[in-house]
C-alpha cells in the first residue's frame, strides 16, 4: 500500500493516431516537473502515475501545472483485494459529514466484483461505519472513487489541472512581453496550446527604470514555471524611440514603435528558431489595437502574430492572470517603454502606406541591426 498521484490527461484522447507522441511528450513533463522533490512518473492504461515525493502538496501544485492534464488525485494504491479496499474506504470517510456516493470502475474485468455491485457494497460499508454520512447519488458533498486496474486506487475527489495540450508539441514562438497585464497572460496562452515560448523585452533605460526591467524578469520566471523556465530577450530601445520622437509625426509615434518592436523581435525569433510572434493585444483596447493599426503593425512582420486575447475583454484577461499568479506583479507601478513619448492625440484609422512613408526619416536597417546586436539574454 502507498500513496501516488492519479493523474489523468484530457484533449490527448482525440488524436489518434498522433496520440502516442503526444502521450509521451506529456509524461515526460510531468516527469521533469516532479523530479525536484524525487518523484517517479509513469504512464500505465490510461492514466499517468507518480509515486515517491515527500512533499504530496507540491507534487500536486507542480502537477496542475503540466499543460495537457485535466485533473489530478491523492490516491492510495491497494491490492486488488476487497476487504482491503473496503477499509480504505472507511479509514478515507471516518472525517467526513453530509451526503457522499461511491464511484468504482472496474477496468479489469477479472475483479470479481462489477462496478455496481461496488457501489453497492461499498456505499452500505461507508453508511455502517459513518453515522454522519447518508447516500446522495445525485449531488453528493463527497465522491468515493475506486478504480481496479493493475492495482486498485482509492481517492476522494479530483483537483483541476491546467489543461491543454503537452508543451513542446505546438511549436516554438517569441512572446513580446511588456510589464501590464495582458502579454504575460498572452504567453501563458499559446503555452496551453503546446507552444514552447521564449520572451522579447524592449528596455527604455533611463526613460525606465532598473525596477521595471526586474518586473519583467519575475513575470517571466512566473509564466516560465508551467513550462521548462524561460528565456528572455531584453533589447535596448531608447535611441529608436528617441528618433521616432524627434523625426516622425507625434501622432503616428506609437504605431512606427510597435512596427520596430515586430521588426526586432522577427530577427530574434528566427535566431531563437522561433515560427511565430505572440502579442497580448485585444481589439480596440487602446488606439494602437485597432483593426487598422493592427495591420500596420503587421505589415513588417515576415511570421504568424498570435494574439489569443484579441476577443478578451480586459476583466477576462485580469481573471486569467488573478489565477495564473502574475496579476499582482504586473500591478508593480513601474512604466515600461510603451509609456514614454506617448502621442497626445494617437491616429486610431492608420493606412499602412502613410505610416510607412512617415518612418523614411529613419534608418530602419541599421536601428534594427543595432538593436539585436544590444539585445541581453537572461534564463529564468
Amino acid at each position: 500500500m502507498r500513496q501516488v498521484l492519479l493523474v489523468r490527461y484530457g484533449e490527448v484522447h482525440l488524436k489518434g493516431q498522433n496520440r502516442p507522441y503526444f502521450l509521451r511528450r506529456l509524461t515526460e513533463n510531468v516527469r521533469r516537473a516532479v523530479a525536484p522533490l524525487g518523484a517517479e512518473a509513469w504512464l500505465s492504461d490510461s492514466r499517468i502515475y507518480v509515486s515517491g515525493m515527500a512533499d504530496m502538496d507540491e507534487a500536486v501544485r507542480r502537477v496542475t501545472r503540466v499543460f495537457g492534464l485535466h485533473s489530478v488525485s491523492p490516491a492510495w494504491e491497494l491490492d486488488k483485494d476487497y476487504d482491503q479496499i473496503a477499509a480504505k474506504c472507511v479509514e478515507l470517510t471516518r472525517p467526513l459529514s453530509g451526503t457522499f456516493k461511491v464511484a468504482a470502475r472496474r477496468s479489469d474485468k477479472r475483479f470479481p466484483m462489477n462496478s455496481q455491485q461496488l457501489n453497492a457494497e461499498l456505499g452500505g460499508v461507508i453508511l455502517d461505519s459513518n453515522p454522519n454520512l447518508r447516500v446522495d447519488v445525485h449531488k453528493p458533498e463527497h465522491l468515493v472513487s475506486l478504480e481496479i486496474r493493475d492495482h486498485a486506487y482509492v481517492y476522494i475527489g479530483e483537483i483541476m489541472a491546467a489543461g491543454g495540450l503537452p508543451l513542446g508539441t505546438g511549436g516554438r514562438a517569441l512572446l513580446l512581453l511588456s510589464g501590464g497585464i495582458d502579454s504575460p497572460v498572452a504567453g501563458y496562452q499559446m503555452m496551453r496550446r503546446g507552444v514552447t515560448v521564449n520572451a522579447v523585452h524592449f528596455f527604455s533605460f533611463p526613460y525606465t527604470s532598473e525596477r521595471a526591467k526586474e518586473k519583467v524578469l519575475e513575470l517571466a520566471k512566473i509564466v516560465g514555471e508551467y513550462g521548462a523556465g524561460m528565456k528572455v530577450y531584453v533589447v535596448p530601445f531608447t535611441d529608436i524611440q528617441l528618433q521616432i520622437h524627434e523625426k516622425c509625426p507625434d501622432e503616428m509615434g506609437t504605431l512606427i514603435m510597435r512596427r520596430y518592436m515586430m521588426r526586432i523581435a522577427c530577427e530574434i525569433a528566427r535566431r531563437d528558431n522561433a515560427a511565430a510572434l505572440i502579442t497580448g493585444e485585444s481589439l480596440g483596447q487602446v488606439a494602437s489595437q485597432t483593426i487598422e493599426a493592427l495591420a500596420c503593425t503587421d505589415a513588417v512582420a515576415d511570421m504568424p502574430v498570435f494574439r489569443p486575447l484579441i476577443s478578451l475583454d480586459k476583466q477576462e484577461i485580469t481573471d486569467i492572470a488573478v489565477r495564473i499568479g502574475t496579476y499582482e506583479t504586473s500591478s508593480l507601478p513601474y512604466e515600461d517603454c510603451c509609456t514614454v513619448f506617448t502621442p497626445r492625440h494617437p491616429l486610431t484609422r492608420p493606412r499602412v502606406g502613410v505610416v510607412a512613408e512617415a518612418e523614411k526619416a529613419l534608418d530602419a536597417e541599421a536601428l534594427v541591426r543595432a538593436a539585436v546586436e544590444g539585445t541581453e539574454e537572461v534564463l529564468m
